[in-house]
């Protein structure tokens, strides 16, 4: 099915780019970029959402606990957003590739107004060949404009671009109809139709320490995408290379159905 897409949104959580410690993890993150420059290559238009700006900030800072306040988690971001570009501009560039920068909060997509100069922005950087390196504003964020994570940013995205499909790489190979960690016979839903109540409740409960969702908040990013028209996948980002397999065509992970407008 990629085949017939053209604009695609990959999400990376901070629990893939990190190492269990909080740093970042370059092995991963290389991996990543080198994927997302050969789909470029092969004809498609990538806009990448990024968790991690709270982890390069740690890192930069050397701190010795990840911070818990969310005082201390905004100023680690401000440190650590031009860190984590700088990393994502020399990898993307030993490949030929240019980045931007596109930093948001949620009365962004509230507004109409704003919402369609972001779609403006995104088709000329698109249409220029650069790849939108998006994040939540997470320096500045507070209730009432937060996203709540960059998985529902990452819907969000979907729809500002004009996306024809989201790739939602996490800790975990899809959605299971039980918790994989905790029950050996848990089987992995390959396809949703529809979500529903029953779905919701196979999403359990929130994610890692050093991210800011689990399940439950890719089903609700999966509602919001599938609503607007563009499907999803929940892949394992454990291993980045995992995405040829669906240049590929081959089937992984959890494949949310758009509706039908």
């Amino acid at each position: 099915m990629i085949r017939n897409y053209k604009r695609i949104v990959v999400k990376i959580g901070t629990s893939t780019l990190t190492y269990p410690n909080g740093s970042l993890n370059f092995r991963r993150i290389e991996a990543l970029v080198r994927t997302l420059c050969d789909f470029k290559n092969a004809g498609y238009e990538v806009a990448l959402v990024s968790s991690g700006a709270v982890s390069a900030g740690y890192a930069r800072l050397g701190l010795t606990e990840y911070p818990d306040t969310l005082e201390k988690k905004q100023a680690c971001a401000a440190v650590g957003q031009s860190q984590l570009m700088k990393i994502y501009e020399n990898f993307f560039g030993n490949y030929g590739q240019t980045v931007a920068q596109i930093l948001m909060t949620k009365d962004v997509v509230d507004d109409s107004h704003r919402l369609e100069l972001v779609k403006n922005t995104f088709n000329a950087l698109m249409s220029m060949g650069c790849v939108p390196i998006v994040n939540e504003n997470d320096s500045v964020s507070c209730d009432g404009i937060r996203f709540g994570g960059n998985d529902t940013l990452s819907a969000y995205v979907g729809i500002a671009c004009d996306a024809d499909f989201i790739i939602n790489m996490s800790d975990i190979d899809g959605l299971y109809n039980k918790d994989p960690r905790k029950f050996d016979d848990a089987v992995l839903i390959d396809r949703v139709e529809e979500i529903n109540d029953e779905i919701r409740a196979y999403a359990g409960g929130a994610g890692s320490k050093r991210g800011t969702g689990g399940m439950s908040t890719k089903i609700e990013a999966a509602k919001i995408a599938t609503e607007n028209g563009i499907p999803m996948l929940i892949i394992n980002g454990e291993n980045p290379y995992k995405l040829y397999d669906i240049l590929d065509g081959k089937h992984i992970g959890t494949y949310f159905a758009a509706k039908k407008n």
